[in-house]
């Protein structure tokens, strides 16, 4: 079953690359007490997600974060390594908490998972991005099919 507005996110630990190394990160302390602008990735390093999708959400953080969010996360089943050097790369800095999915736990659990087995990228997560309200989905805005349309930092902020 898929997440929709109303739902609380379920439990999951992610991790996330810090100064000192790997960390894990809940999704109470990801979401608790705060509204965060989430959005998923299929992967990353890959042309959309790396020329359009974190790139409009740093560009944009400034902007987001006047419009009441308090967070910007951004979610792909990769491992924290990747995360890691995928933000660096990116120039992310503090604007992005990048939050590593490795095994897919969150991905599974809000039924948002991309089957990309025939190109051989294996079980990703889908294309979307949530604005959410101290652990509730506020807003959902899943991408169909290959698109990047609705997942996008304007869009996000056109509808806050």
């Amino acid at each position: 079953m898929t997440i929709k507005a109303g739902d609380a996110l379920p439990e999951v630990t992610f991790m996330t690359m810090t100064a000192d190394g790997p960390a894990p990160v809940t999704t109470a302390e990801a979401f608790g007490g705060k509204r965060v602008a989430l959005f998923a990735v299929p992967g990353a390093f890959t042309p959309t997600c790396s020329a359009k999708h974190l790139p409009g959400f740093i560009e944009k953080a400034g902007e987001l974060k006047a419009n009441g969010i308090d967070r910007i996360a951004c979610t792909s089943v990769n491992d924290v390594f990747v995360m890691g050097a995928w933000a660096k790369d990116q120039g992310a800095g503090d604007e992005v908490m990048m939050l590593a999915d490795g095994n897919g736990d969150f991905a599974e659990a809000i039924g948002l998972v991309l089957d990309g087995s025939k190109f051989g990228m294996g079980k990703r997560s889908q294309r979307y991005a949530m604005v959410v309200n101290d652990g509730k989905v506020e807003h959902l805005f899943v991408e169909k099919g290959g698109g990047f349309e609705v997942s996008s930092a304007e869009h996000v902020l056109a509808n806050l």
